[in-house]
């Protein structure tokens, strides 16, 4: 195994080389802020909440990888069933559900998605109780909702979504942390040790890591439970970044067929846990690939996972709820440099814009 800590990446002046560098190196702050913002709006949300019994989650590219780390921390760590809302049955469907037992929390980082806004007013008219997350105070998503949870990411210019995912992450764990019932373990503490654990991120070196992912033609993505989101997000970054094809695949949707394209040539990146259930499970997904033929780039996971993979970047040192917030880190660093590496601009991904729009009439 290959080991891999560089500071993020400098120019000549010695700063950050791209905007999308400087926003990750912001994300400590961006994180502390936030916190700082939202852990006092947690009775408003425990009164709205009420005896609601569901929570249904709205988002779409980036916000929605956000939005099945809180699926599931609402489920493990909150006991509040949780599921990913289709936007489509609202502004297209048009269906009538009785949500009179749901709090619909829509999640998008500019609040103006059209999309994201009218399956947040279709919510209220069947009955929810409604939770914005959004970088934008005065978005449309956060005047409409009973409660804005305004994340203090600041104004994000490069075009992939890096301060602004992460502080959706902290919005989502505060959150499930206020809708916790009784003898559930609260997650304020640990949220409070996350700054410091990305900010001691910002310096791993993933040269060896970049410069394998820009030599490789075909790439796969995976990772399991609480740390799926993190593993398609990192597939999804790899995409618009590097405009490179990347499938991200749940631990066990990869072993339910697609595994069978597993061959040499192929340059696997597994994000594990440190802890919890689904650590060991990794190692073994990794014994796997490398046995047909797949070089292994893991990220995070136990000591015996990271000795396993033929390179390896550490991951952040929390407790398997909060972990995923950080755990995107080194895949940022290791895809701007990527970008760089292959002479893409990683600011400005061709073909992208900030706020995406997508049609919500027929």
């Amino acid at each position: 195994m290959e080991t891999t800590a560089t500071t993020a990446p400098t120019g000549e002046t010695g700063g950050p080389s791209t905007r999308m560098a400087s926003e990750i190196a912001e994300q400590p702050a961006a994180a502390r802020r936030t916190l700082e913002h939202l852990l006092p709006e947690q009775p408003r949300l425990r009164d709205l909440a009420g005896d609601r019994r569901r929570v249904l989650l709205v988002a779409r590219g980036s916000s929605d990888n956000a939005a099945i780390y809180g699926r599931y921390l609402l489920e493990v760590a909150a006991g509040v069933p949780a599921a990913l809302a289709a936007p489509s049955v609202a502004t297209h469907y048009r269906a009538r559900l009785d949500l009179s037992d749901t709090v619909v929390v829509s999640v998008s980082q500019s609040g103006s998605t059209a999309e994201i806004v009218e399956t947040q007013r279709w919510a209220r008219e069947c009955g929810a109780a409604t939770v914005s997350v959004t970088n934008v105070a005065d978005s449309p998503l956060a005047a409409a909702a009973d409660v804005a949870l305004v994340t203090q990411a600041g104004p994000e210019v490069a075009v992939p979504a890096t301060k602004t995912y992460l502080t959706q992450m902290v919005a989502l764990a505060v959150l499930a942390d206020a809708l916790a019932g009784e003898g559930a373990d609260g997650l304020a503490a640990d949220l409070d040790r996350v700054p410091d654990a990305v900010a001691a991120l910002l310096g791993a070196d993933v040269s060896a890591a970049s410069e394998a992912l820009a030599g490789s033609e075909r790439v796969v993505v995976s990772g399991r439970g609480l740390l799926l989101g993190t593993a398609l997000e990192t597939a999804l970054k790899m995409e618009e970044t590097c405009l490179r094809p990347v499938r991200g695949y749940s631990y066990a949707d990869l072993r339910h067929g697609p595994i069978s394209v597993v061959s040499e040539g192929l340059l696997a990146v597994l994000v594990g846990a440190a802890h919890g259930p689904l650590a060991e499970p990794m190692a073994d997904l990794v014994r796997d690939l490398r046995g047909r033929g797949a070089r292994v780039l893991g990220i995070g996971g136990t000591p015996s996972f990271a000795d396993l993979c033929d390179l390896h970047l550490a991951g952040p040192d929390l407790p398997e709820t909060v972990e995923p917030i950080a755990s995107i880190v080194p895949s940022q660093l290791m895809i701007e440099q990527m970008a760089l590496r292959m002479g893409l601009d990683p600011d400005n991904p061709r073909g992208l814009n900030k706020v995406t729009q997508t049609d919500v009439t027929g």
